[in-house]
């Protein structure tokens, strides 16, 4: 089931609901008088009952509903509780790019994760300008990623319990100034500028998604392909991150988890290909959807 968020023309109130079985549709949740203000109360308050009416909705073929073409699409979190949790160097390739770009600012790591926070305000839905601060930043990176999102809260997790508490996964484009990067030698500020987390454009639940994840993950810029890859490449996996992260830290429901991404970043090509005004750039995951955004001026 593929959950999102979504606008009418004609209201500037934000709902919820879930694609239709032929991709061009949206159920709101209102139709089956399920009601939440947003994803966030969804995650954590929505029930195993409504769940399962949400379920069969979607298959259902005389049920009422939106045409997609008729809404604007949200990002499925637009004002995430807290930083999103992202993990650095997460696939072999990229850590190998990574270093031969900048060796002081991406070291080897092989013992343990690398995680670093990513400040957003508001995510940028499918479909909006990323904006390219072009007066600041002279290297605009791109980077699709498998976010994974916390249904319920977790402490003290292990690897065999890891599955029971996602919700669900969707798409993020961890875009990234490497100049900014570089110059203070840490990825926070970086990655943080407002507008430089594009996320959606569903959220895709957990229990359509074979476990352990093993879904191709590519990107596109103007058509190019830059990334092509597989989550199941990760150096860490899901059960290990959420387990040792849930070891010191309580997971609240509706925790955002980036998982890292593989080659194909523009620092990694020679020379590097790096993002810039007017450009389109496309993040797919299989079973979850297709992310587009284009850069601003």
């Amino acid at each position: 089931m593929k959950l999102l968020t979504f606008m009418n023309m004609t209201d500037d109130a934000p709902q919820v609901g879930i694609l239709h079985k032929t991709k061009n549709a949206i159920i709101p949740f209102s139709i089956l008088d399920i009601e939440y203000k947003d994803m966030l109360e969804v995650i954590g308050q929505l029930t195993h009952a409504e769940f399962e009416r949400l379920n069969l909705a979607q298959e259902a073929p005389d049920i009422p509903t939106v045409p997609l073409s008729s809404v604007k699409l949200c990002a499925p979190i637009s004002k995430p509780p807290q930083d999103i949790i992202c993990l650095g160097i997460n696939y072999r390739e990229h850590q190998k790019e990574a270093t031969q770009y900048e060796p002081s600012t991406y070291t080897t790591r092989k013992a343990y994760a690398t995680y670093f926070s990513k400040r957003v305000n508001e995510t940028t839905a499918c479909g909006e300008i990323i904006p390219s601060y072009s007066h600041l930043v002279d290297s605009l990176d791109y980077e699709a990623e498998l976010a994974v999102i916390i249904g319920k809260d977790a402490k003290n997790v292990s690897e065999e319990e890891a599955e029971k508490y996602i919700f669900g996964y969707t798409i993020l484009n961890d875009i990234s100034a490497r100049n900014i990067q570089k110059r203070h030698t840490q990825w926070y500020f970086g990655k943080s500028f407002d507008g430089f987390t594009p996320l959606g454009p569903y959220i895709t639940t957990a229990d359509e998604m074979p476990f352990p994840l093993n879904a191709s993950i590519r990107s596109y810029v103007n058509g190019e392909l830059r990334q092509d890859s597989n989550t199941n490449l990760m150096l860490f996996t899901i059960p290990q991150i959420i387990s040792e992260l849930s070891q010191g830290m309580t997971l609240k429901a509706g925790t955002i988890i980036s998982t890292g991404t593989p080659a194909g970043v523009g620092m990694g090509f020679q020379p590097p290909k790096f993002l810039q005004p007017g450009d389109e750039v496309r993040c797919e995951i299989e079973g979850i959807g297709t992310l587009i955004n284009t850069i601003g001026n």
